[in-house]
């Protein structure tokens, strides 16, 4: 892991006072209201309630991250509006002069990125009742998310970020301590599914598809009001997003993955998966929950003053990584070719 990498991950920023992001906002923005905030792992976000009625949300980059990478972020989310206007995604707010984000100086020195987002209203997944009609819905939005992104290129798409499926066998070092039938989990990855990602249709993903970051429909909470949060994007192979995707919706039944069916079946019909995504879908899974629970126990350890949001996610993935274990990669792999409508076993 590189020491900025590290940075970004294992430093908090010094909370900004609302009075100092109020002035920046209206210089950059125009913008006056009221803030308050919202909660992240590496952003300071806020949300404003803008004085013209509308609202907003509010992000300050963390310290460490390279202001390549955030307008990597920021034109990803210009380009997949123009691509799809109708998908439910932010919109970013131009400043006064149109630019799409604002180098500020901050009082206590240094810079940070200031940038305007438009606020979508729903209710966050986590707080619902999950259906089928709600997966295929996310499935569909999903795909066309990548269908959108898949012609973006930017200099700073190949960052190296924590979250990234492709590099987990970096997370040696966070491992120390863990049980074995999770520690072993790196040995495989790096044994047997990193060699064969290189042979994988690869492009920009959202990277990030958790409960906390899809909102559903008010009144309809079958269908998909929003994707927010694109901060974890990155040039990956495309099968990683659905892998992400999958890793928050798998079911407590004797198959886990009966759940997750329902988004990749539908994800498929928009966005066809090829035979070696499918095939190496099961290890992916698994990768990301390894993921989830090592570098959130990490973080914990660290933040124990935001432990319980660094930890939404820990005691399920803990959970659906024994699960899904248990259930084997030949039956597994079966099944998602079935679902897929592929023939044969891998």
């Amino acid at each position: 892991m590189s020491e900025q990498a590290g940075k970004l991950f294992s430093t908090v920023a010094d909370a900004t006072p609302y009075e100092v992001v109020s002035a920046l906002l209206v210089e950059h923005y125009g913008l006056g209201g009221a803030l308050s905030r919202l909660n992240s792992e590496r952003d300071e976000n806020f949300h404003l309630q803008g004085l013209d009625g509308k609202q907003y949300v509010v992000k300050l980059t963390h310290p460490a991250e390279p202001r390549e990478v955030t307008d990597f972020q920021t034109r990803a989310l210009l380009h997949a509006q123009a691509q799809d206007p109708g998908l439910p995604i932010p919109h970013v707010l131009p400043r006064k002069d149109d630019a799409p984000w604002a180098a500020v100086r901050m009082p206590e020195g240094g810079e940070r990125v200031l940038r305007v987002l438009s606020y979508l209203d729903g209710k966050p997944l986590h707080q619902v009742a999950r259906t089928p009609a709600q997966r295929r819905d996310l499935g569909r939005t999903l795909a066309r998310l990548d269908r959108a992104l898949s012609g973006f290129r930017h200099p700073a798409a190949h960052h190296y970020l924590l979250w990234d499926i492709q590099h987990c066998e970096r997370l040696r070092g966070l491992a120390e301590g863990q049980e074995p039938q999770l520690r072993c989990w790196l040995d495989h990855f790096e044994d047997e599914v990193k060699p064969r990602l290189a042979g994988l249709r690869r492009q920009v993903i959202h990277n990030d598809l958790n409960p906390y970051n899809v909102l559903v429909n008010a009144e309809d909470e079958t269908g998909t009001a929003g994707l927010i949060d694109f901060g974890d994007m990155v040039h990956a192979p495309l099968v990683d997003e659905l892998a992400v995707a999958c890793s928050y919706q798998l079911s407590a039944s004797v198959n886990p993955l009966d759940t997750a069916a329902d988004l990749i079946a539908a994800y498929h019909e928009l966005n066809a998966l090829q035979e070696a995504e499918v095939d190496l879908l099961y290890d992916l899974i698994l990768t990301r929950l390894y993921m989830t629970v090592t570098i959130t126990d990490w973080r914990a350890a660290r933040h124990p003053e935001n432990r319980v949001y660094i930890l939404r996610n820990n005691g399920i993935s803990r959970d659906g990584f024994a699960r899904l274990s248990a259930l084997g990669r030949e039956e597994a792999t079966t099944y998602l070719r079935r679902i897929c409508g592929m023939k044969g076993q891998a």
